[in-house]
């Protein structure tokens, strides 16, 4: 807590310090009201960081200046740092951005394309929501289709697909997501769907559709070093149909990069579960365009879940977050939960099988720990089938033939937190699983690295082709055994470890915004009560779902209350720029 600490008064006088010299000339010229504006500078900045694209705040508490703050009629033929459109103060960028990406959907939303016949393709879906949703991609640009886990999205997709590829000739299609963890993982559920006996039966899945690729989207965009993308709108994308899934994760800057890049007569299909956590930086995208009255008849939402049936406690975990009513006191939600869900107790180890009903299992943390040890044993129990397969594969003198089971056995589970520091932060848990492996393995790391460790990057690296949230693992390398090699899954590619940056951060831990886009067997969720300022409905519902057998949580009991009572809801002026585009189309 104190390095938390530490980093956050830094951070409040780098924000002040930084206000304080923007207000000054030369950039407030006259320096009228120059401490009226560092204030309200030091405030835009500081919402921004927490994913706010502006502040709300009446006319009347705006102080004058000589064009430092603009009305939004003004900024459309002037720049200035602030810009304010009757109810919202915003930056100038995030201003801009919302009002691009406004055009951009207006645009695709009222586009007329030529529509497709699905009358010989009805009996291929059964759902009435699933049937609704290619009925809407047949017939028009802007599609957004929803749902919680396991409602089918990527089985719909599928099935959308491939009628495409039937109906229209030389079809080119995009699959992308914003992560490389969630372009991996809707490319095994894309190929799942697409192998499905009654698809195949119905003839429509063709070699093309069964080696269809799916990447991130900086790479569709063509995002370098410069962060300029290849695409845009003077040079769009070259595809017919465009398909974004993890659509919750889009934040306000990618988002108006793509939509500016998709060409005319282009069909744009949005996956996601906007109740998911939203985009790490600014904005909340697919969230804004579900509120949006005009584009109704752009969405369905996928509502009946096939992976938690009405007894999975999954399932009613997800239910019971979402309708927690925000005005009962703690000690209420605290019993409903108790009764209705999970009874705590001390967490018990979880064998996985296929045939094995959903759990859900809830462990107190005390007030007070004198010894972390037996809480950490109960942390890294869920990462002995890991160990169990990289001991095969010590064994067998690192042979090639035991690597599928070792990524396997590592996917199955993962460790979810909530901060970086602290005894249940990112950072303790991962140095104390990496002691845990490493002793049980009886092996020393060489530079950092050793056989079984789990890396993931968190930034872009262009030179190397891996972006942010790629995830590998350390092997010995295939043709130097006295050297190590990572593979990355979402690339199908190895990498020498001595190329890969030296802070490149072990992933036996992610914290639950990184975890977006993934999927594990079991998720064990873990936080103390340094986290509660932090937590939120979102952010436990995206750590639960991420869970498709088992779901454990280590957790202290006052923070859980703040988890399941506290909403987030981000300011934004995106719907009410689109609902202006459409009332001057109007």
């Amino acid at each position: 807590m104190e390095k938390q600490t530490g980093a956050e008064n830094a951070e409040m006088t780098w924000l002040k310090d930084w206000s304080e010299y923007l207000a000054q000339a030369p950039f407030n010229l006259r320096e009228r009201n120059s401490a009226e504006i560092a204030v309200l500078l030091q405030a835009l900045i500081d919402v921004s960081l927490q994913g706010d694209s502006g502040l709300v705040i009446s006319s009347t508490a705006l102080p004058e200046t000589d064009g430092f703050i603009l009305e939004e009629q003004q900024a459309k033929t002037q720049v200035a740092p602030m810009i304010y459109d009757g109810e919202l103060l915003a930056l100038y960028r995030y201003w801009s951005l919302e009002q691009r990406l406004a055009s951009q959907i207006t645009r695709l939303s009222t586009q007329n394309i030529q529509a497709i016949s699905i009358d010989a393709y009805r009996d291929l879906l059964q759902d009435t929501h699933q049937k609704a949703a290619l009925a809407m991609v047949a017939s028009q640009a802007l599609n957004i289709i929803t749902g919680g886990p396991g409602t089918g999205k990527t089985y719909t997709l599928a099935r959308i697909i491939a009628v495409l590829n039937q109906a229209i000739p030389d079809i080119r299609i995009a699959m992308a997501a914003p992560t490389g963890k969630a372009a991996q993982r809707m490319q095994e559920a894309l190929q799942a769907s697409f192998n499905d006996e009654n698809l195949l039966a119905s003839g429509l899945i063709t070699e093309t559709l069964k080696q269809q690729k799916t990447q991130t989207l900086h790479r569709l965009l063509g995002l370098g070093h410069r962060q300029i993308p290849r695409f845009h709108t003077k040079q769009p994308l070259p595809y017919d149909v465009i398909v974004i899934d993890e659509a919750s994760m889009l934040d306000l800057n990618l988002a108006t990069l793509l939509f500016e890049a998709i060409p005319q007569d282009c069909r744009v299909i949005l996956l996601g579960d906007a109740k998911q956590l939203a985009s790490v930086d600014v904005g909340s995208v697919l969230a804004d365009l579900q509120q949006v009255p005009k584009l109704a008849q752009h969405q369905v939402n996928l509502t009946t879940s096939r992976r938690f049936g009405a007894d999975a406690k999954i399932g009613q975990l997800a239910s019971f977050i979402q309708s927690v009513d925000i005005g009962q006191s703690a000690e209420q939600v605290l019993q409903q939960f108790e009764q209705q869900i999970a009874t705590p107790t001390i967490l018990q180890k979880i064998e996985l099988t296929s045939s094995m009903s959903d759990v859900v299992q809830i462990e107190y943390l005390p007030d007070q720990i004198l010894d972390l040890m037996p809480y950490y044993e109960r942390v890294v129990a869920g990462y002995i089938p890991f160990l169990t397969q990289l001991k095969a594969y010590q064994q067998s003198g690192y042979a090639q033939d035991n690597i599928d089971a070792v990524m396997q056995a590592f996917d199955q589970y993962r460790i979810l937190v909530a901060i970086r520091f602290g005894d249940f932060g990112l950072e303790q848990i991962n140095r104390y699983v990496e002691q845990w492996l490493t002793q049980h393995l009886s092996v020393l790391p060489v530079g950092g690295w050793y056989v079984g460790r789990p890396v993931m990057m968190t930034y872009n690296d262009y030179q190397l082709g891996i972006s942010n949230g790629d995830i590998g693992l350390c092997f010995r390398h295939r043709t130097e055994p006295e050297q190590f090699e990572v593979y990355f899954p979402s690339l199908n590619q190895w990498i020498a470890a001595h190329r890969l940056p030296k802070n490149i951060q072990t992933a036996f831990a992610l914290t639950i915004h990184k975890s977006q886009g993934s999927e594990f067997a079991h998720t064990m969720v873990v936080f103390d009560h340094s986290a509660e300022k932090l937590l939120s409905q979102e952010l436990i519902y995206t750590a639960i779902t991420r869970a498709k057998k088992a779901v454990s949580l280590l957790i202290d009991r006052q923070a859980w209350v703040k988890a399941l009572t506290v909403k987030t809801t981000r300011k934004s002026g995106l719907i009410r720029k689109i609902n202006k585009k459409f009332l001057l189309l109007s």
